[in-house]
């Protein structure tokens, strides 16, 4: 299939996309469906009756505005209606008032200003059909532009020039480390032909992080997308997509993609009527936490115990089975597919000169505005949390955002106008990591914060190497005592060196960064803990 035929096809789904007259999105998120989505949409249904095919009720992906689920949008051609028209804390109860007001007054009480700044100072890429497209519709996202991007790699470029455009764009890893694509993607396609891999990391495990969950529930096909045309480019032919069995919903909606991709010809053999072959398998997590590290992932895919492994080698040279294995995580890919059909130039001009492109984040915790928004790279913290997150609840003050989760740390507010990027962040002491932001008010003890994080390190510790099975232990200790005011100046001290030789030692990333909120809070929330600890006695 060339470039032509697929506009054709796209031209004749959008064709009868225009056919409808009146369409309602209903938001079948996780999210959504907890708040009674589902309820809602049957509710919809019924009351928009059968309409000659003219109306239609159909589910989509995440929103975005989770807190305000489930939501509801509306588009009517005879109102001039474009979707604009937002609904918020949807009832089955609202289903006649929302169907019969769509070209009268709306519903007011349900209203949800679309031109508020959550929705309005985003900037999508990665997140441009969510919301809009039925994810188990291969139409709704062939209509929108899918698949284009792999064909035209496919048929008008070679593996060099899909890694050239890679390069060109300045995308770095979004799943916390942030190593440049290009350069990981140019590694594994110098390695020796032979059988190499491309894996999906989608083991979303950080504490409010839901980033890759939404994406995957809401446009599955964009990952598979962007895994064939990593594949094309390294000279792979399997692929592999490591996703947590507690994300049903997201699995269901990868099989259902992966089903639908294949019987189209978009995956198995012969893609595209070209030479190339790749096949997907999806493989379940058993929620393991440190196999979200690639070594101890790729363990588990070979049917091991999910431990990581010393590097070198890198998976780029020897990783699933001895093979050149690549490795991204579900955010990463999700951004090829549009690199590819405009351009590494036109990613490249979104972001810092170091950070390119946009951020999916996740807000959670105490903060207006929790779900998920996606901004240009150098965004200010301050934007972020008070703009677009809408600022702290019940006239509390802010004190601290959590970034990076248990590998990050934790911001103070007379650090709010540094811009969000790789760099920037490093300089505070803590990560981008996968996109996790958790913003906690004046109410909230920092000693707490830290225990509660090395807790979650500590439970979720592989155990293989020393320093990370029983330096967490030890530092979840001290940080409990001195957090029941049982502490002293010698267990404090004991903890600061504690977080270095633990981060200095360790063998994978979970341990060497499972010190960082610790290191975090006592930069800057040091007066916290000195207040916990037992005066001397005279």
């Amino acid at each position: 299939m060339h470039l032509e035929d697929l506009a054709e096809k796209a031209a004749e789904f959008r064709a009868e996309e225009a056919a409808i007259q009146r369409e309602v999105r209903v938001c079948m998120a996780a999210s959504c469906q907890s708040s009674g989505s589902l309820a809602v949409m049957d509710a919809l249904k019924d009351a928009c009756g059968d309409g000659n095919g003219t109306c239609h009720v159909k589910g989509v992906g995440c929103m975005g505005l989770c807190s305000a689920g489930p939501l509801v949008a509306v588009a009517d051609k005879d109102c001039g209606l474009d979707a604009s028209l937002l609904y918020r804390d949807v009832t089955p109860n609202d289903a006649p008032d929302i169907m019969g007001s769509v070209c009268g007054a709306p519903v007011e009480r349900l209203r949800c200003p679309t031109d508020q700044p959550f929705f309005a100072r985003q900037h999508k890429i990665v997140l441009e059909n969510s919301g809009i497209i039925d994810p188990d519709s291969f139409k709704n996202y062939v209509a929108a532009g899918g698949y284009a991007g792999m064909v035209r790699a496919l048929s008008e470029m070679t593996p060099a020039d899909v890694l050239r455009e890679v390069t060109t764009s300045g995308l770095r890893g979004r799943g916390g480390g942030g190593y440049p694509t290009g350069l990981k993607w140019s590694t594994v396609a110098k390695m020796p032909a032979g059988q190499k891999y491309v894996i999906c990391n989608a083991d979303e495990g950080d504490p409010g992080a839901f980033m890759d969950r939404a994406v995957l529930e809401s446009d599955p096909h964009r990952v598979l997308e962007g895994m064939a045309i990593a594949a094309y480019a390294i000279g792979a032919n399997k692929g592999y997509i490591y996703v947590r069995a507690e994300y049903p919903l997201a699995v269901e909606r990868l099989q259902t993609a992966l089903r639908k991709a294949k019987r189209a010809g978009f995956l198995g053999n012969k893609i595209a009527d070209t030479q190339f072959n790749f096949e997907i398998e999806i493989r379940l997590g058993a929620g393991a936490f440190v196999c979200g590290e690639e070594t101890a992932l790729m363990a588990s895919i070979e049917g091991l115990r999910g431990q990581p492994r010393p590097r070198p080698p890198y998976p780029a040279e020897s990783g699933l089975w001895g093979c050149p294995t690549l490795i991204n995580n579900v955010e990463t890919f999700a951004n090829i597919a549009p690199i590819v059909r405009e351009g590494g130039d036109w990613f490249a001009s979104i972001g810092t000169e170091r950070s390119k492109g946009t951020k999916v984040f996740a807000l959670a915790g105490k903060i207006h505005n929790t779900g998920l928004i996606e901004v240009p790279m150098g965004t200010k913290l301050r934007d972020i949390i008070e703009i677009i997150g809408g600022g702290i609840p019940d006239d509390k003050s802010f004190k601290a955002v959590q970034t990076g989760g248990p590998s990050g740390g934790c911001i103070p507010d007379r650090h709010l106008d540094i811009p969000v990027d790789y760099d920037s962040l490093k300089t505070l002491g803590t990560m981008m990591g996968s996109g996790g932001m958790i913003v906690m008010d004046e109410t909230s003890c920092m000693v707490d914060v830290a225990r509660y994080f090395m807790e979650f390190c500590m439970t979720e510790s592989c155990g293989k190497c020393i320093p990370c099975r029983t330096g967490t232990w030890q530092m979840h200790s001290l940080l409990d005592r001195i957090a029941k005011s049982q502490g002293t100046q010698a267990d404090l001290a004991l903890l600061e060196e504690l977080c270095e030789v633990v981060q200095a030692t360790s063998l994978c990333g979970l341990g060497q960064t499972a010190p960082n909120p610790v290191l975090s809070t006592l930069r800057y929330f040091r007066d916290e803990y000195e207040e916990k600890l037992q005066l001397p006695t005279s």
